[in-house]
């Protein structure tokens, strides 16, 4: 199979290197980013589900541990 004379293997490592870094700001160009109410919002439900996530797995944990206490030591 030949290969073009424009394809990725004949480009030195710097010209991938500035390749790269070009396409990736072209990239980030096109990307639409969220204004500030939005980012905030996200935030807060991040925060949110996290905390209960957080609460649900300590309360499988409490009820784990004593299931265990209650199996191989007899009582709570």
């Amino acid at each position: 199979m030949k290969k073009s004379a424009g394809s990725a293997e004949n480009l030195s490592v710097m010209e991938k290197i500035r390749r790269f870094i070009s396409d990736t700001v072209a990239e980030m160009g096109r990307c639409t980013w969220p204004n500030r109410q939005q980012l905030l919002e996200s935030t807060i439900l991040v925060v949110v589900a996290m905390s209960v996530l957080a609460c649900f797995v300590a309360a499988v944990d409490e009820v784990a541990m004593r299931l265990i206490r209650l199996v191989t030591v007899g009582n709570l």
